[in-house]
């Protein structure tokens, strides 16, 4: 039996022993929201927000009133063991649905940790009422186990929500218009899963869509860098440095081509390209040092992959683009302006990508189709807080990280206090060790720069964790 398995029949059981096997009410409890980082606030912000439906009969059509007026939230960011792409790359698959299952663990009991001297202190919370599963790479790898793992939490129908079917959906709304070449943005994980590709071909028949043309780039790198991860960015760096994972002249899997060096258009200011230099003054090897230089790496190796393409020369050109990571679209901006940059980039005026990419490219932003599908269950499973719309409570959110354990002897830390990359890669499932402690958001866990891109990108978020976070206004 896999290591997996063991680990959710584990879990299961002692659920099942909470729950007792009777039917708990929950619509007075908050709705968990999870990613392996901070990306998935983009769903909740998305839900903050949405009045797509009337709220009396839970028909579409807004009505002037918020959808989730009266709901509350618990959000969870796995940032100890992200980025969850490159477990796939690793070979440890059962090591992601294992981190998985432990989060959703988290969301279904009732306490999490706080650290006071030097030692754990365990608080109390409520458990959830529903999970969106605000991460492409989990849903990707692991929905139908975490769906079986959180119906043991009680006989009540237990709704898990998964952001894939809810991308796919809104861009095949827009192939029936015009269609096109569907990319797909995604992490390497994602990619690997072929999650997207399997799911839009499987409901193009019922938009009555034939042969649909898809086209996927793994972004390894750009939800790291957006998150600040150690092994993909680091603001202060100033010079090339080991432990570098992202795009190089020297990366087999990820090369930079220096044939692309003027399509890529690299930022250099600001230390945002670093650069190793030999005795001779040449530059021997560059290293990405800002996200919206990875964005121009992965969209310049998007294209070229279309215009390489031997197996399908024909293909239409891109006229829509799944930004499958919750993180991307912090980069919505820059990843529109790339786009439009390069179908208009030409030499000797000849234009390298027109017939590889519309002059319009639909993003789809999955988190609005998301929150629609989560209302929709909300509905019809009379899961709505009724309780507090009907008093016009509003109770606090609460917003949580997974840390490493330093409990755990074994644990290895970069200087930045996460896991190295070949501690987190390194784990095998199954081991039954707790790797990482649930504690709130704070101004260490996630950084002030963090904090800023949400108070300007979501500012109903940020405006739950301001009320949240000690330290933010």
């Amino acid at each position: 039996m896999k290591a997996f398995q063991i680990l959710l029949l584990l879990l299961v059981f002692g659920l099942t022993s909470i729950a007792q096997k009777k039917e708990v009410k929950l619509n007075n409890n908050p709705i968990g929201v999870f990613d392996s980082g901070t990306g998935g606030l983009t769903v909740l912000e998305a839900m903050l927000t949405l009045d797509a439906f009337n709220n009396i009969t839970g028909k579409p059509g807004a009505d002037g009133k918020l959808d989730f007026a009266g709901e509350y939230y618990q959000y969870l960011a796995d940032q100890a063991n992200m980025p969850y792409g490159n477990y796939a790359a690793e070979h440890k698959t059962d090591l992601l649905k294992e981190h998985i299952l432990k989060n959703m663990n988290f969301f279904l009991q009732q306490k999490f940790v706080t650290k006071e001297n030097e030692s754990w202190i365990s608080q109390k919370k409520m458990p959830v009422k529903m999970i969106i599963l605000a991460c492409n790479t989990a849903t990707a790898y692991a929905l139908p186990e975490v769906k079986k793992f959180s119906q043991s939490f009680s006989n009540a129908n237990f709704p898990v929500v998964g952001v894939i079917e809810a991308g796919s959906k809104a861009a095949l709304d827009y192939q029936k218009k015009q269609q096109g070449t569907i990319g797909v943005f995604a992490t390497a994980g994602t990619v690997a899963s072929n999650g997207y590709p399997l799911t839009l071909n499987a409901m193009a028949k019922s938009y009555g869509l034939n042969n649909l043309s898809i086209v996927s780039q793994g972004g390894v790198g750009l939800a790291e860098s957006i998150d600040r991860d150690w092994s993909y960015y680091i603001d202060s760096a100033k010079t090339p440095r080991k432990g570098y994972k992202g795009p190089s002249y020297k990366n087999e899997n990820y090369p930079i081509d220096t044939a692309l060096l003027e399509m890529y258009h690299f930022n250099k200011s600001y230390n945002q390209l670093l650069c190793e230099f030999d005795d001779k003054g040449t530059c021997t090897d560059v290293q990405i040092n800002e996200p919206a230089n990875y964005v121009r790496y992965h969209l310049v190796s998007l294209l070229e992959k279309m215009r390489n393409n031997k197996t399908a020369p024909n293909a239409p050109p891109m006229n829509t683009l799944i930004l499958g990571c919750t993180h991307y679209p912090y980069m919505k901006d820059t990843i529109q302006k790339v786009l439009i940059e390069l179908y208009n980039y030409q030499k000797n005026g000849n234009y390298r990508y027109r017939n590889v990419l519309a002059n319009y490219v639909q993003l789809i932003d999955p988190a609005v189709e998301t929150a629609k599908a989560a209302y929709v269950v909300l509905h019809q499973l009379q899961l709505k807080n009724t309780l507090l719309s009907n008093k016009n409570i509003d109770l606090s959110s609460q917003f949580f990280i997974a840390i490493p354990n330093t409990s755990l002897a074994e644990a290895s830390l970069q200087p930045d206090g996460w896991f190295t990359y070949q501690y987190k890669y390194g784990r095998v499932a199954g081991a039954e060790k707790q790797y990482v402690q649930y504690v709130p958001f704070d101004t260490k866990n996630v950084s002030l720069a963090t904090y800023d891109r949400f108070k300007k990108i979501l500012p109903h978020v940020y405006k739950k964790l301001s009320g949240a976070v000690i330290g933010l206004k």
